[in-house]
C-alpha cells in the first residue's frame, strides 16, 4: 500500500481520471450559488445537481475534480479521530455516459494497482443494495466485484438506509450505490459486525452512486433513460488510511498546523485527551475559517446564515487556544500554516490571505469584548439564581450567547459559592444540537434541484440586479452570495455604507428596463480564458481550458453561469426590491421578487 501525501492522492486521483477520459473541473465554492435549501457546499455533487438532473455540462459527459465541502451538522463532535467541519471531497461523474460496470472497475484499478493506491484486496469490503418493493436487488454490482475477484465474504447487501441515494427532492433520480470499505485490523465486535456496524472495523473511503431511477410525484420509482454516476472518497479519510496513522489530525495535511499550535502554546499535542481535543479543535476551526474567509464569495463573521457559522467556529477555536494558554491574537499564525499547506492547490487562500488573517485578528478583538460582556452578565445575575445554583437554561445562554465553555462557567460558579445544573445544560445543549444537525440535513429539498419556471425567472433576474448594481454603485461591486426560492431572490453583494432610496430605485428602473425590452436570454459554451476576454464576470475556474456556461442578456449582462435560467426578459414580470439591509461587514443584502 502507498503511502501518500494528501498532495500526491489528490494529483494521482486527478490524474488518473484525466487517463480515462474525464475532464478535471475547478472545486466551486464553499458558497452554493442561488441554493436556499443549505448554507455551504456539502459535498462533491452538491454543485453538479442541475447537469445530474440532466442540463449538458459544457466540459462534457466524463468529469472529476477536488470539491472544498464544509459540514456544520458535527461542530460539536469536532476533537474527536474523525469528525471535521471542512474536508476535500475527490469525486468523478459520468453524465449519461459509462455506468456501473466501468465505474467499479475505475474504483477497482484506483485502488488496488500499485500504480496507484496499492491497497491489498483483502483489506477491501464492498456493500450493495439488497432490494425492496420500489427497485430490484444490485446484483449487477455485486457481480462487477467478483469478477474482480473480491470474495463473497467481502460482500454484503444493505438496505436503503445504507446503500441508496436520493432523490434530491420530493421526485427527481435516485438510485443505489456500492460503498468501498477499509477493514482496519481493529477485532469484530459481535459476530453479526460488518460495514454497516458503527464500532470502527471498516471504514468507509469511497461510494460510488447508481442514478438509475426516476421518483415521479405517487412515490413510484420508474426507470431512467439517461444514467448518471456519481462518486465521492474523503480525502482526508483515505490519506489516514494510507498513512496508516490513527486519525486525520495525525497525517501530513496537519502536520504544519499541529506543530504551530504546540510551538504558540508550549504544549505537545498528545500530553493529554484534554490537550489533544483541544489541538484538533483549534486546528480544524481555523482550517476551516480559512476556507470561509479566502473564498471568492466572501464569508465574513456575522450572526447570519454563513457568517454565523464562521464566527462560532472562529470563537470555539478562541475559547480552546485559551485552554492551551496560546497568546492572544495567535489564530492568524495558525491560519498562516493552514495556508502555507493548501496555498500551492488552492490559489484563491494565498490571494486573500491578508483579508483572512485581518478578519481573524478582528474577530478575535471582538471575541475579547464578548467574554467581558458575558462576566458583568454573570455578576449581574449571579444573585438572581434560586438556591445558589446556576440552571442548566442560563448556563447554555452564557456558553451559546457569550461562548463560555461549561468549564469555565464552573469555575466562575465555584470562585462565588455557586453550583451548576451541568445535566440540565447538557440537555439544553443537545435540544440545541438537533435543532442545528436538523436544519443541516435539509439538503436539496427546492433549490437547484426543484428548479422549476419561477425559479429560472428569478436566477435571470439576479443577473439583471447584479448589472445594475455595478452600473448605479460600482464596477467593483459583485456577488458575495445568492438564495432563491420560489417566491423571491436574495443576493448579496460587496458594499461599504447603506443604498439610498434614490440609488435603489434606479437599480429597480434599470432591472424593469431590462424585462420589458423582451430580450432573449443567450447561453454559449467556451473556455474560461473566452469568457474572460469576453467581458464576462463571476467565479473562474483555474483550469486551463476548462469550458463554462456563459449566460447573456445583450446590452444588460454577461456572467459565468451553471443556470437555470428563462428564455427571455420579458418572462420575468415586475422586478420589486423589498429590502435592503447588512448582511455582514461589507457586505449588504437585496431582497426582491417578481410579481405578474
Amino acid at each position: 500500500m502507498r503511502k501518500l501525501t494528501s498532495g500526491e492522492l489528490r494529483e494521482l486521483y486527478l490524474d488518473f481520471f484525466r487517463s480515462k477520459g474525464h475532464a478535471i473541473i475547478s472545486s466551486a465554492s464553499l458558497i452554493p450559488e442561488n441554493d436556499p435549501t443549505v448554507l455551504f457546499t456539502t459535498a462533491g455533487m452538491h454543485p453538479l445537481v442541475p447537469y445530474l438532473m440532466g442540463a449538458a455540462h459544457p466540459a462534457g459527459k466524463r468529469l472529476a475534480d477536488v470539491q472544498k465541502c464544509v459540514r456544520t451538522g458535527d461542530i460539536d463532535e469536532v476533537g474527536d479521530s474523525s469528525h471535521c467541519t471542512f474536508f476535500e471531497m475527490l469525486g468523478n461523474w459520468s453524465l449519461g455516459d459509462y455506468f456501473k460496470k466501468e465505474s467499479i472497475a475505475f474504483s477497482w484499478e484506483f485502488l488496488t494497482d500499485e500504480k496507484y493506491l496499492g491497497i491489498p484486496e483483502d483489506k477491501l469490503y464492498f456493500t450493495c443494495f439488497e432490494g425492496d418493493a420500489d427497485a430490484p436487488r444490485d446484483t449487477v454490482s455485486h457481480d462487477c466485484w467478483m469478477e474482480h475477484g473480491v470474495a463473497p465474504s467481502h460482500i454484503f447487501y444493505l438496505g436503503k438506509r445504507h446503500n441508496w441515494w436520493g432523490p434530491a427532492g420530493l421526485t427527481g433520480p435516485c438510485g443505489p450505490d456500492t460503498e468501498i470499505f477499509y477493514d482496519t485490523g481493529k477485532e469484530k465486535c459481535s459476530e453479526g459486525c460488518d460495514p454497516s456496524c458503527p464500532c470502527g472495523k471498516y471504514l468507509e473511503i469511497w461510494n460510488n452512486v447508481f442514478m438509475e431511477f426516476n421518483k415521479v410525484g405517487e412515490g413510484k420509482f420508474e426507470p431512467l433513460a439517461k444514467k448518471n454516476v456519481d462518486t465521492g472518497m474523503g480525502l482526508d479519510r483515505t490519506v489516514a488510511t494510507l498513512q496508516g496513522v490513527e486519525s486525520v489530525y495525525d497525517t501530513d495535511a496537519f502536520t504544519g498546523i499541529i506543530q504551530t499550535i504546540a510551538r504558540l502554546s508550549g504544549k505537545n499535542y498528545k500530553d493529554s485527551a484534554q490537550t489533544i481535543k483541544a489541538f484538533r479543535i483549534v486546528a480544524d476551526h481555523i482550517r476551516c475559517a480559512a476556507f470561509m474567509l479566502g473564498d471568492p464569495r466572501g464569508v465574513t463573521p456575522s450572526n447570519l446564515d454563513q457568517g454565523y457559522i464562521l464566527r462560532r467556529l472562529i470563537r470555539r477555536a478562541i475559547r480552546y487556544a485559551m485552554q492551551l494558554e496560546m497568546p492572544e491574537n495567535s489564530l492568524g499564525t495558525v491560519a498562516e500554516a493552514v495556508i502555507a499547506q493548501y496555498g500551492g492547490f488552492y490559489n484563491e487562500l494565498n490571494d486573500n490571505k491578508k483579508k483572512i488573517l485581518d478578519e481573524l485578528s478582528r474577530e478575535e478583538s471582538r471575541f475579547q469584548q464578548t467574554l467581558k460582556k458575558g462576566m458583568r452578565e454573570f455578576e449581574r445575575e449571579k444573585a438572581g439564581f434560586k438556591d445558589g445554583r446556576i440552571d442548566g437554561v442560563s448556563a447554555f445562554r452564557l456558553y451559546d450567547t457569550f461562548g463560555f465553555p461549561i468549564e469555565f462557567t464552573q469555575e466562575m460558579a465555584a470562585e462565588n459559592g455557586l453550583t451548576v445544573d451541568v445535566e440540565g445544560f447538557h440537555k439544553a445543549f443537545e435540544e440545541h444540537q438537533l435543532k442545528s444537525q436538523a436544519g443541516s440535513e435539509q439538503r436539496f429539498k427546492g433549490g437547484l434541484a426543484d428548479a422549476g419556471e419561477q425559479t429560472a425567472r428569478l436566477h435571470t433576474a439576479t443577473h439583471l440586479l447584479q448589472a445594475a448594481l455595478r452600473k448605479v454603485l460600482d464596477e467593483s461591486v459583485s456577488q458575495r452570495g445568492s438564495n432563491i426560492t420560489a417566491e423571491r431572490l436574495r443576493f448579496d453583494f460587496n458594499f461599504e455604507r447603506k443604498m439610498t432610496d434614490e440609488e435603489l430605485k434606479e437599480v429597480e428602473r434599470l432591472v424593469n428596463a431590462a424585462i420589458e425590452a423582451d430580450i432573449s436570454v443567450v447561453c454559449e459554451e467556451m473556455t474560461v480564458e473566452e469568457a474572460k476576454a469576453s467581458g464576462a464576470i463571476g467565479l473562474f475556474g483555474d483550469k486551463y481550458g476548462e469550458r463554462v456556461k456563459v449566460y447573456s442578456v445583450p446590452g444588460y449582462s454577461k456572467e459565468i453561469c451553471g443556470g437555470p435560467h428563462a428564455k427571455r426578459t420579458g418572462e420575468l414580470g415586475k422586478f420589486i426590491i423589498k429590502k435592503e439591509e447588512a448582511s455582514s461587514a461589507g457586505v449588504r443584502r437585496i431582497k426582491a421578487v417578481l410579481e405578474n
